[in-house]
């Protein structure tokens, strides 16, 4: 019993899943209108955009690549669709054009980290830029009206369940078989933990790497459109502090920054934890300055256990 036990709390899932549960618990005593539906259902939809960005993050750190700018690919891909509504007045091509911008930003981030050898670091830095001034030139910098099926993505209901959180669920299942019965997927972890024997193995890592990024600005661009939805606008600054939950997520999820080592279940209980962190900051009337701190705490924290776990596996 002791062992099982022991092996239960070593499981990255089971511990982010028990601080879950406790934070629920602790809210549902300290506030009345937690449990409220409808704060559940805004607590679904927060999660839903970050965790649906997060799973393509997962896979891109997984392969080891690098942390991504899709906070401002997520603002991007928003404008481009609501443009794309306005210029044709077809919810098809403007789902596809929010769609193909954050898969396009997606591949070209790959290119410049697998084909360009780009720093990750300053691809990123470079992308979060350039998508962000982008958006700002195609807007004036001022929101644009959005409805259509984006708003039925964002806002929509299916017997009571918002459309996003249905979303979030399929693709987190699609992602995590993926991950773990594809060839792909084994590929994937396979280059993140070990790149020189994937390549004597025969894997392309510059082609595993390329799927994983383009895949992911794809993610974003869905996680854009259905924000922006959400809003019934598309504005240019959509998804500025995105990173900071999206990566939160993927790390309290057990993801390894070292590659070869991630949970496709972990990510949606990290990014479910951080949607109900945000909802305790303002049920308990916490000022969003300290917001911030938290997640970049818990981000240090989380990158801490894990190389504290790292080290004790090696001396195993």
């Amino acid at each position: 019993m002791k062992s099982t036990l022991r092996a239960l709390l070593q499981q990255r899932e089971f511990s982010v899943f028990a601080m879950l549960l406790l934070v629920a618990l602790y809210l549902t005593f300290s506030n009345d209108y937690f449990l409220s539906q409808r704060n559940l259902m805004n607590v679904g939809r927060q999660a839903s955009v970050v965790a649906i960005v997060a799973l393509g993050q997962a896979l891109v750190i997984i392969a080891r690549g690098s942390i991504c700018p899709w906070g401002s690919v997520i603002g991007f891909s928003a404008v481009s669709s609501a443009l794309a509504m306005q210029a044709t007045g077809s919810d098809g091509l403007a789902l596809l054009a929010g769609l193909g911008t954050g898969t396009l930003a997606g591949a070209l981030n790959g290119l410049m980290v697998t084909r360009l050898r780009i720093n990750p670091f300053i691809a990123t830095l470079g992308m979060l830029s350039v998508a962000r001034g982008v958006a700002l030139l195609m807007t004036g910098g001022f929101p644009i009206p959005y409805s259509g099926w984006a708003e039925w993505l964002g806002a929509g209901r299916v017997a009571g369940v918002p459309v996003s959180v249905l979303i979030m669920i399929f693709l987190v299942v699609i992602v995590h078989v993926m991950a773990t019965r594809s060839v792909t997927g084994r590929e994937i972890y396979a280059v993140g933990d070990n790149p020189k024997a994937a390549r004597l193995a025969g894997i392309d890592i510059a082609r595993t790497r390329m799927v994983v990024f383009t895949l992911t600005g794809m993610l974003a661009g869905l996680g854009g459109i259905i924000l922006s939805g959400n809003l019934a606008s598309a504005d240019p600054n959509l998804g500025t502090g995105y990173e900071l939950d999206v990566i939160a997520a993927v790390i309290l999820g057990g993801t390894a920054l070292s590659g070869g080592r991630g949970s496709i279940i972990g990510v949606l209980i990290g990014a479910m934890l951080m949607a109900l962190l945000n909802n305790a900051f303002v049920l308990l009337g916490i000022s969003a300055y300290w917001q911030v701190v938290t997640k970049g705490l818990i981000i240090i924290i989380a990158v801490g256990v894990d190389g504290l776990q790292r080290g004790r596996d090696a001396d195993e």
